[in-house]
């Protein structure tokens, strides 16, 4: 069984920046891509930030030159790296992973969610 633990979320002044770690355990064969999305109470859930196995990374326009998405292979670990953080970031933010199987392709797992709160 695999699972995402999150961590790092919380409360922030606005201009000041958080680092979000999200670990995958278990026994998965591989991981592949990876992502953060956000979502808001009344909200869409939103993409972030994605990075794929090689470590190509894209992000929503949204969060773009402010966050970075960066991953330790070894650790089977993401992370979402936000600076200048704005009112706006506050949501929700969920970790997602591609789990590959030995044999039988790939399925999705998402971690639970960690707050983050942007406010003075």
């Amino acid at each position: 069984q695999v699972q995402l633990v999150e961590s790092g979320g919380g409360l922030v002044q606005p201009g000041g920046s958080l680092r979000l770690s999200c670990v995958v355990s278990g026994s998965p064969w591989s991981i592949g891509n990876m992502a953060w999305y956000r979502q808001d109470p009344g909200k869409q859930r939103e993409l972030v930030a994605t990075i794929t196995n090689g470590g190509t990374t894209n992000y929503g326009d949204s969060v773009k030159g402010r966050f970075t998405i960066s991953r330790d292979k070894a650790k089977n670990t993401v992370y979402l790296q936000m600076n200048s953080l704005k009112t706006e970031d506050t949501a929700v933010y969920y970790c997602y992973t591609e789990i590959r199987t030995l044999y039988s392709g790939s399925y999705s797992a998402w971690g639970q969610g960690t707050q983050v709160t942007v406010s003075s």
